[in-house]
């Protein structure tokens, strides 16, 4: 046995499928965050092993691919090129901070400043993974973590960063004891495994921010639109509008504040060409209609094309058959009785399946005009982070992929959001892993920002998040239903809502301070 185990730590093809599959089911729904330390701890043995950053890169990348195809295989459901395509490309991205943890490897370092440099080289590329036209976050670190909220209430202070953090600078830790078994690494490698749960239980235990808050009663609908056919599978999309207007009323009282729809419920496209003098499309003159005998509000989302003025036209536009311009938005909707529609566009779009990565450069440098790129760049990318005002408090509508950014989300916490309010189709993956991991993710965004979670989703999972993560209530996926609950209303600030990203960008500064120190080392 020991001959098969001393064979694996000194192979590194071995280590890398241990290590990708180990982190592939690390992540929701299966309840085994807890395996992401071994699996860093065979990457970073793989990072011992090479000879140099390339080889090391080389070795890991087929683990990363694993692990990108079992966490995400689900993205293959929607688009079957586009999910491999992902799934290589994000992989290869991956390799990168790897490289930059060999240098720190490699250097002359103490194993405690090895650890802090290698974890900064990894929660660094995480961080820039956030802030470009290909982001995907959906895999990061944290994320493994979000249904075990009792140990992580610390990210109320780090952000969800502070999870990725822990995990790589544990993991590294252990991999120095490992190597050398030194007291003093020993002694850090247990403070630290143990440190952040302890602190987090605690914080846990003792939250109390929801003692007399206001409250709004929110009815939150689940249509269970069958996003694969037309009109949700309705003949049209007026009786589509019509099941989304009976399940509402099923629940909805004289008290009722906000009734809640999904990304995609109204299933017409909704537009501002009523501000041009013609008539408004007829699923808002209905929904109009119901508000008035209501008394209430919506939020809803629905494909909202926005058509400009000559003058006005933004660049890339669509033009219609009689010439005018318009951009299509996936969009979220506010409906009330006499007040106008309000508009929010989708800020945060998935690359390619929402939007042409780097669209406006490639259009600049195809100087040949060989691609029609308005014709090809799909939604229109929202700017500003609108949110809404329902009663006495504000809530935005996140759409679907906004809700895994939490540096987007705090600026709306910092303008008064009482609660957040999250939109989504997740239909497009079917039964899969993808809706249970993105219902699970909203939970760090309850813990992060300490406000209760309205969460709307076409085919589920709905529910209710309370703001240190428990659920208060979850449907079944693939049901037609609905619910009401009185929402507490919030105003206290987490040090996170206050000071953002603030443990990311420090170590984006501590990794490039370390490697520039290096590199000048090396020079002398």
């Amino acid at each position: 046995m020991n001959k098969h185990l001393n064979n694996i730590w000194h192979s590194k093809g071995a280590l890398t499928i241990i290590a990708g599959v180990l982190l592939g089911i690390s992540f929701p729904p299966l309840p085994l965050p807890f395996l992401t330390f071994p699996a860093f701890i065979c990457i970073f043995r793989i990072v011992d092993l090479s000879s140099s950053y390339r080889e090391a890169a080389f070795w890991v990348y087929p683990g990363f691919i694993i692990w990108n195809l079992i966490a995400t295989y689900w993205l293959m459901m929607a688009t079957m090129a586009g999910g491999i395509a992902a799934i290589i490309a994000n992989s290869a991205v991956m390799t990168i901070p790897v490289m930059l943890q060999y240098k720190f490897q490699r250097s002359s370092f103490s194993a405690g400043l090895i650890a802090l440099f290698q974890a900064a080289s990894w929660l660094s590329f995480e961080y820039l993974h956030h802030h470009w036209d290909l982001a995907w976050p959906w895999l990061t670190i944290g994320n493994a973590w979000s249904n075990v909220p009792a140990l992580i209430q610390y990210i109320s202070i780090t952000g969800y960063w502070g999870i990725s953090f822990w995990v790589l600078l544990t993991a590294s830790l252990g991999y120095q004891v490992i190597k050398h078994s030194r007291r003093r690494t020993i002694i850090a490698f247990g403070s630290v495994f143990l440190i952040f749960p302890l602190v987090s239980v605690g914080l846990f235990w003792t939250d109390s921010r929801n003692a007399d808050a206001p409250e709004q009663e929110i009815v939150v609908v689940q249509p269970n639109f069958d996003s694969y056919y037309p009109n949700g599978g309705y003949p049209n999309s007026a009786q589509a509008l019509d099941h989304l207007l009976q399940l509402s009323d099923s629940l909805r009282t004289s008290y009722t504040e906000l009734i809640v729809w999904p990304e995609n419920a109204i299933q017409s496209r909704i537009t501002n060409l009523d501000e041009f003098g013609l008539a408004p499309n007829r699923d808002k003159i209905v929904i109009k209609q119901k508000l008035l005998d209501w008394g209430t509000t919506i939020l809803g989302g629905s494909t909202y094309l926005q058509f400009y003025k000559e003058e006005n036209a933004p660049r890339l536009p669509y033009y219609d058959s009689k010439d005018r311009a318009y951009l299509p938005f996936n969009a979220a909707l506010k409906f009330s009785a006499r007040e106008p529609m309000d508009v929010y566009r989708k800020h945060n779009l998935v690359p390619i399946v929402e939007r042409v990565p780097f669209v406006h450069f490639l259009n600049a440098i195809d100087v040949f005009g060989w691609i029609n790129w308005n014709q090809i760049q799909r939604y229109g990318k929202g700017k500003k982070a609108n949110q809404f005002t329902v009663g006495i408090t504000k809530t935005p509508a996140l759409i679907c992929y906004d809700s895994v950014y939490p540096s987007w989300i705090r600026s709306y916490v910092q303008n008064d959001a009482g609660y957040l309010t999250i939109i989504t189709n997740d239909g497009w993956w079917g039964n899969t892993s993808g809706h249970h991991q993105h219902f699970a993710y909203a939970r760090l965004r309850a813990i992060e920002f300490g406000r209760w979670i309205v969460r709307s989703a076409n085919n589920g999972i709905s529910g209710i998040i309370a703001p240190n993560g428990s659920i208060e209530v979850k449907t079944d996926y693939w049901t037609s239903t609905a619910f009401r609950y009185d929402v507490p209303i919030l105003e206290s600030q987490t040090f996170y809502a206050r000071f953002g990203d603030w443990l990311p960008q420090f170590l984006l500064l501590l990794a490039f301070g370390g490697f520039g120190f290096m590199l000048l080392r090396s020079k002398k």
